[in-house]
């Protein structure tokens, strides 16, 4: 039977979000759109009654998607726990409910065992986290990872819609001979034809907000507190797809080619590797408007004992966030956690 379906937030990921239910046909009712302010919008065609959010718009028995925004989580700290106490099952995009202890943060190609019958509360990971788990979950479990050392290349429809038209206006600004960071931007610098290191704000350590998500994320979603995780966050002049750098020290042997043939297995994951073609390194591009995971560049670390390097891309938009939520609650359908 088909249950009602709510989306908090109908920005970039909002819609995306509306279109995957279609796409993926989940068995739910016709999704009832709610975000600040009440208006009509129009997608792919159809008109859309946006209305402005109550406890109404969580129904018992239903699922509730909220697009969320990487930093501004004020709209799921105000709903998120009262429509879940409401009976409504919640899937989170936005930072708020990561790392409490009670939420499960899921990726379900890793961790779908974190999904229980009587789950209401559910927080979607940091796109960057999600892509970077999805491709080394399965040589975490077949050889164990010591320590994580990554650096990531982000687009900047992650910092949202509005972000990558400032990077086409600073573009066009440069191209006409006037370069400059725009007026609007919120990065810290000039983005476009340019890469800026700092994704959220630095603490008092130096590490950003972006980098420290990575780091806490990644060893919940992983179950395994005692992997070393350093991350350098980096934003650049890129619209969609995130590309990520990523080096492991495994706690046993395992080559590139094993390496290869695991990844060439796992669920979500598209192994793009021949030396003989480099033309078919995944990039950025290759992943805008895919949902899977895009890994190449698969070497041994010859500086380290048990050293693996990887290059991960994927569409920050889709599996980075729409598309993980929507999974999310595929699983819990699968599991007969919804619509039983």
């Amino acid at each position: 039977m088909a249950v009602p379906c709510t989306i908090v937030g109908f920005g970039a990921v909002g819609k995306l979000l509306y279109r995957l239910v279609k796409e993926r046909a989940l068995p739910v009712e016709q999704p009832r759109v709610f975000a600040r302010t009440e208006r009509t919008e129009v997608l792919d065609g159809d008109e859309i009654q946006v209305g402005t959010v109550s406890e109404e718009a969580f129904p018992e028995g239903g699922v509730a998607l909220f697009a969320g925004s990487e930093g501004v989580g004020n709209v799921s700290e105000q709903w998120g726990r009262v429509a879940a106490q409401r009976g409504c099952t919640v899937i989170d995009n936005s930072s708020t409910f990561r790392m409490e202890p009670d939420v499960p943060l899921v990726v379900p190609e890793v961790n779908p065992h974190a999904l229980g019958p009587d789950t209401r509360l559910i927080a979607n990971p940091n796109c960057s986290t999600i892509q970077m788990v999805v491709a080394i979950a399965p040589i975490h479990r077949a050889a164990g990872i010591e320590r994580i050392v990554v650096s990531t290349y982000q687009s900047t429809s992650g910092a949202g819609g509005y972000a990558a038209e400032i990077m086409w206006d600073e573009a066009r600004a440069v191209l006409d001979g006037k370069p400059g960071k725009h007026d609007d931007s919120p990065f810290a610098q000039q983005i476009a034809f340019n890469c800026v290191p700092l994704i959220g704000g630095p603490d008092q350590t130096g590490y950003t907000s972006e980098e420290r998500k990575m780091i806490h994320e990644t060893r919940k979603i992983l179950g395994d507190d005692s992997i070393g995780v350093s991350a350098t966050t980096v934003r650049v002049g890129v619209e969609v797809g995130h590309a990520e750098c990523v080096n492991l020290q495994l706690k046993q042997p395992l080559s590139a080619q094993e390496a290869r043939e695991l990844l060439d297995r796992a669920p979500g994951v598209v192994v793009l590797d021949d030396w003989a073609a480099p033309e078919r390194t995944p990039t950025p591009l290759d992943s805008a408007g895919r949902d899977d995971v895009l890994v190449g560049r698969l070497r041994e670390d010859e500086s380290v004992e048990f050293g693996l390097d990887m290059w991960v891309v994927a569409d920050n938009l889709r599996k980075g966030a729409a598309t993980n939520a929507v999974q999310i609650a595929e699983a819990l359908f699968s599991k007969g956690h919804l619509g039983a």
